[in-house]
């Protein structure tokens, strides 16, 4: 049962900030709940921050409004989300889709590429949870084969195994319509009415349409090439081509396109009071045979295509063959046009003309290790940088990549969202395909007589099983080290990364402060026992200046966070001057690559944030030399950086040095000193724990 204190405290954050009228849409990140609302002004912010469980209380441009929960922000929300009240109001765009938002508005220089991207990222990205349990079956499943447990592509393996297939191919299977789904709804169409279009092609009564014995009229044919069958039916006496459609992403991306310009045409035609029953009417009407007679088959012949003519290539001129299909891999599979080479590494390992050998998985594994080598650089850039959210869709990635062959998680999970990683990644596959071209010249290729995932696990069925291994081997390495020397991110992308963890981790801190209580955390002479010793931790009373400047209010500086000292009392410098010191001895708890904030946590549990300038992370450590690092002790006086105020300045940032007290409230007292002008070590901050 939900808490009555809980609830309470809900019900009272949404009267506080306006009531439900007031509220367009609530999303939260890891410590706060932000509001979208009708009328910032109506706010009462001095009584949401006195609201129990409440830690602070951080006003935004236009009409949004913070409000820092900490680590039960979860727990808020949905209880704010379940009140009866706020059944008509919307949860608007997620957290991630609020900065995919902000991303979309800073465009590179081609921007329908940007856009293109954002269209395929938006379509798959929502897909993300299931693909990756989908391929950790599969990878389960490659783990059997490889050990020779069970062979999964036997036609008479036990009906459980059947069901097995059944539980992943669900994903990959149904994969059309959920891509439909989601393009819709990037496109600002009805997403079920994408959905329900291409669901149309996977019906039993479409499906039926491709059995001549159930349709006599159905004519069916062999393609001498990929050894697969093309149906036509008639249909009204209109010939139309029969396909499966099961795993073809590229069908449902045409299709939406199309289906936006019809959709917003017909919203244009009829009056609103009947929109809702003649704009998914005839909709349907004109896009479902559009797509089965025309974007359907399409979709199918440009992958034929592709197909048939690597299988030319490979013939003619087999070198250039190894270094173009894992150059050609990363744009075929986010559009679903590598399905119809599975049909034909199929045909190649059926047909006694090439020996029963496929000649394309072997340089795909170029490909797919250039993948999962970029994943790894992102995950170990994510760890690096102590980003939860990013180091867990990585191992997941990773998992499923080098165990099951899956790059599915790696590409939509990851690399389509950041622009940055398709370069490195392509300059892998191009050192893997060389490698295989040269190494495999006298042998004709990589090559295999099965059908096999290209994961570690099924090393062993490719031949000359060295060749593979070095190219495999330099593709994963070249595209990580590429990644982690550069990072996967724009840098746009790293200053709101670091700059949502330092605010998060500052939340967090106040919460810890505020459960803590106001008991001072060490007496002021405390002894402790050190190996046999005895060391004596001496209280803090006094923070120094770690700037020489001009002191002024906390409430004056040009940061509404730091302003409103939600993350602590302190004040700020004005500095002349650009070395900066520790104010209090200690250990430094953050150092960011930026240069621009260092945290100390004193002996007796003070913790003391310098902050340098304000909105100075985007600078990326322009004009700041770090002279420490992390977890490192200092004493007060000692160097921490020094920067360079021009350089601050010419860029158009407030140099203002900002130093706060982050557990504040679990101290007896924070008092800040009257302002003036200071040098380096000055008492600034008097401290009673």
């Amino acid at each position: 049962m939900e808490s009555t204190t809980t609830t309470s405290t809900a019900e009272e954050i949404v009267a506080k900030v306006g009531g439900p009228g007031n509220i367009l849409s609530l999303t939260h990140c890891a410590t706060r709940l932000r509001f979208e609302l009708q009328d910032a002004s109506v706010v009462d912010q001095a009584a949401v921050e006195k609201i129990k469980g409440v830690m602070g209380a951080v006003p935004q441009s236009g009409d949004r409004f913070q409000v820092v929960i900490g680590g039960a922000v979860q727990t808020t929300f949905n209880q704010i989300m379940n009140l009866p009240s706020m059944s008509g109001v919307g949860k608007g765009l997620s957290d991630a889709d609020v900065k995919a938002r902000e991303r979309a508005k800073a465009r590179g220089k081609v921007a329908w590429l940007d856009a293109f991207f954002e269209y395929l990222s938006d379509s798959f990205r929502p897909l993300l949870g299931v693909l990756l349990g989908a391929s950790l079956i599969i990878a389960f499943a490659a783990v059997l084969d490889a050990l020779g447990l069970v062979d999964f592509r036997s036609a008479d393996k036990a009906a459980g195994w059947f069901f097995v297939d059944a539980m992943w191919r669900s994903v990959l299977y149904f994969l059309p319509i959920m891509v439909a789904y989601n393009a819709a709804k990037k496109l600002n169409i009805d997403p079920w009415l994408g959905a329900t279009i291409m669901a149309a092609l996977f019906t039993p009564e479409f499906l039926m349409l491709s059995d001549p014995t159930a349709i006599p009229s159905t004519v069916c044919t062999t393609n001498p090439t990929l050894g697969t069958d093309s149906c036509i039916a008639d249909i009204f006496g209109l010939p139309m081509q029969l396909n499966g459609y099961g795993g073809q992403v590229f069908v449902p991306l045409m299709m939406v396109a199309v289906l936006a310009v019809v959709y917003r045409l017909l919203k244009k035609i009829f009056p609103d009071n009947i929109q809702m029953v003649f704009v998914p009417f005839f909709s349907m009407l004109i896009m479902i045979p559009v797509t089965a007679f025309l974007i359907g088959p399409l979709g199918i012949w440009l992958g034929t295509g592709i197909g048939t003519g690597l299988a030319w290539l490979n013939g003619n001129a087999p070198i250039v063959f190894a270094i173009l299909i894992p150059m050609i891999y990363p744009f075929l599979v986010p559009l679903g046009l590598h399905w119809p080479l599975n049909a034909l590494m199929l045909a190649n390992i059926a047909s006694p003309a090439t020996g029963h050998m496929d000649f394309i998985q072997g340089p795909m594994g170029s490909w797919n290790f250039a993948c999962f080598g970029a994943t790894a650089g992102v995950l170990l850039i994510a760890a690096r940088n102590r980003n939860r959210e990013m180091r867990e869709v990585a191992t997941g990635a990773l998992a499923a990549g080098l165990l099951g062959g899956i790059s599915e998680p790696s590409l939509y999970g990851i690399h389509l969202r950041y622009k940055r990683i398709y370069p490195r990644m392509l300059v892998g596959c191009a050192v893997g395909g060389i490698l295989t071209g040269l190494l495999g010249w006298s042998s004709g290729g990589v090559k295999t007589d099965v059908f096999a995932f290209t994961s570690l696990l099924t090393i062993p069925v490719f031949t000359p099983m060295w060749v593979y291994v070095i190219s495999i081997t330099a593709a994963f390495v070249t595209a990580m080290v590429l990644i982690v020397i550069s990072d996967y991110r724009t840098p746009e992308q790293k200053a709101e990364e670091e700059a949502e963890r330092a605010q998060e981790a500052a939340d967090l801190a106040l919460e810890r402060a505020r459960l803590s209580g106001a008991a001072a955390p060490v007496a002021a002479a405390t002894t402790a026992a050190v190996g046999g010793g005895v060391a004596t931790l001496v209280r803090t009373d006094v923070i120094g200046a770690p700037v020489t400047g001009q002191v002024v209010p906390l409430e004056q500086v040009n940061d509404k966070v730091f302003a409103s000292k939600a993350l602590g009392e302190g004040v700020g410098i004005v500095p002349t001057d650009g070395h900066v010191i520790a104010p209090v001895g200690g250990v430094l708890i953050t150092v960011p690559e930026s240069g621009h904030a260092f945290g100390i946590r004193t002996d007796d549990g003070v913790e003391v944030l310098v902050h340098v300038g304000i909105d100075t992370v985007r600078l990326e450590g322009k004009g700041f030399q770090v002279e420490v690092k992390a977890d490192q002790r200092v004493e007060a006086g000692d160097l921490l950086a020094k920067v360079d105020l021009d350089v601050v300045k010419s860029a158009g940032y407030d140099p203002t040095t900002i130093v706060v007290v982050i557990n504040t409230m679990s101290l007896t007292s924070v008092a800040p000193r009257n302002a003036g002008k200071v040098g380096l070590g000055d008492p600034i901050i008097d401290v009673k724990p």
